[in-house]
């Protein structure tokens, strides 16, 4: 099974005149390879997998296969508040070239606890591919406790939890108490350095997109126990990873991105541009730390 610890990023999805923006990709992916950043993630938040369709989000995960397949790993977002539809983008998954599926809690319906249960054994049993869960509250209006969180983890191939609660306390009863061989990933990049001195094997990560590198060397620190290296990268990207959510995620990073001269300015509805004093805001602080195009 593929490796879920270290460095992923949460790839933003190019668009340029409504459509998947491929060169703009590309560009993308050469970044992350030459970055060595461990992992990507398609169709996540991140990459506005809610208003991508069904089509769309295959046909991403196959480009992306076909241009970096066995040169880095690769995740697929295949969850929605649909069982169903869940449990079929899933059963496609492998064959679109991924390696691992990202699962988000079903969003909207705000299930009980059993329902998350059955959800995720829905979906579990549709792939042999090493299933993470994805807990994130904000998005979804139902939060997924360490005890079901615990009981998933018994599943074979429930692999992983991207926790993007915000919740220490729930992040370290997962971890207190996880079997071997399931990791805990970050999925808030302020708290990465917390989560992963807690035993967190890694992040899924927004702060990537633009800094891959710092990310990639981040999290290699934590891994290898170098811990004054990873506090001293972890606060030297601190205000990066806030200014990353002045707005709802992913447009201060894609607005990065574009001031960066990666992506067009460009969003899927109802996402907007940024407003213009966060926007300047966030150029302020890619100023700081030269990351702005020339």
């Amino acid at each position: 099974m593929v490796r879920l610890d270290g460095s992923w990023v949460a790839l933003v999805t190019p668009f340029h005149n409504g459509k998947i923006d491929e060169r703009a990709l590309f560009g993308l992916l050469d970044f992350h390879l030459e970055a060595r950043t461990d992992g990507l993630v398609i169709c996540g938040t991140t990459g506005e997998s809610a208003t991508l369709s069904a089509d769309e989000r295959a046909a991403l995960m196959q480009m992306v296969a076909r241009r970096v397949g066995g040169k880095i790993r690769l995740m697929f977002g295949t969850g929605g508040n649909a069982t169903a539809s869940a449990v079929e983008m899933t059963r496609r998954a492998a064959d679109l070239g991924a390696e691992a599926v990202l699962v988000v809690a079903p969003y909207y319906n705000k299930p009980t606890p059993a329902g998350l249960l059955a959800h995720f054994q829905a979906v579990a049993s549709a792939t042999t591919l090493p299933v993470v869960l994805y807990n994130v509250p904000g998005r979804t209006g139902v939060n997924m406790t360490a005890a079901t969180t615990l009981e998933l983890a018994r599943v074979p191939n429930i692999k992983a939890v991207k926790e993007a609660s915000g919740n220490l306390d729930q992040i370290m009863d997962i971890l207190a108490r996880a079997p071997a061989g399931f990791a805990l990933l970050s999925g808030d990049d302020a708290l990465n350095f917390a989560i992963m001195a807690l035993g967190g094997r890694g992040t899924i990560s927004v702060t990537a997109n633009v800094v891959p590198a710092k990310m990639k060397a981040f999290t290699d620190a934590c891994l290898a126990e170098r811990w004054s290296e990873a506090r001293a990268l972890h606060f030297e990207l601190l205000d990066l990873h806030r200014a990353m959510f002045l707005e709802a995620n992913p447009i201060p990073v894609k607005t990065a991105l574009h001031l960066m001269g990666r992506v067009q300015d460009e969003f899927r509805l109802p996402l907007v541009p940024m407003g213009a004093g966060p926007r300047a805001q966030l150029a302020q602080t890619l100023e700081r730390m030269g990351l702005l195009a020339r």
